[in-house]
């Protein structure tokens, strides 16, 4: 993600941090459609996406004299975002607990991650997203901030509170669920054509 204007973003995030408006809107206009993205990943609706893409900006304004400028200033604001989404599942309880009970039945094989890329390239980002929210919250999750955000493993057990061990685990997991949606979705589609 990166901005379009001419201003550097450490120039845009200092004028923020003084208070002006126009770099203010700079950010936004420059940041927002992408944090709109990953929301609508990892949640369950657009106006779910929407609403947490405003309210990670209203959080971004509270937390910008945090920012330390000598890391990416967009992966900062994508965990932001990724803890906001995160937190807005858990309080909905809309997180399934089915990625940790039954750990001895996931698979030992890893599906082939080019397959898995040519399945997602064949298909819209509608058919995507819908594939998507088929899989658990957490596992979805792990997805979108590996994935979309390009987060590290240890971010990723950070967000999620968990060892980060087990991220491997639920990335497996999750690739496994993501390719079996989609697939049903192909098979669907097919099926009802004939």
């Amino acid at each position: 993600m990166s901005p379009s204007g001419t201003i550097e973003p450490t120039e845009v995030v200092a004028k923020a941090r003084a208070g002006d408006a126009e770099a203010w809107g700079q950010l936004y206009h420059d940041y927002a459609p992408a944090i709109f993205r990953f929301c609508r990943r990892a949640l369950p609706s657009r106006e779910d996406a929407e609403d947490a893409t405003m309210e990670v900006f209203m959080k971004l304004r509270g937390k910008l004299v945090q920012y330390d400028e000598s890391r990416s200033f967009s992966a900062w604001l994508y965990k932001i975002a990724a803890n906001h989404c995160w937190d807005t599942l858990r309080r909905r309880k809309v997180r399934q607990d089915k990625e940790t009970g039954d750990l001895d039945t996931v698979p030992l094989e890893h599906p082939d991650a080019s397959q898995l890329e040519k399945l997602i390239e064949q298909r819209t980002s509608e058919e995507v997203r819908k594939a998507l929210a088929k899989v658990g919250a957490r596992a979805r999750m792990a997805l979108v901030m590996r994935y979309y955000s390009d987060m590290s493993y240890d971010e990723i057990a950070d967000e999620l509170g968990v060892r980060r061990a087990f991220v491997g685990v639920v990335l497996l997991r999750a690739r496994h669920e993501l390719r079996q949606a989609l697939e049903s979705r192909a098979a669907l589609a097919t099926g009802g054509a004939q």
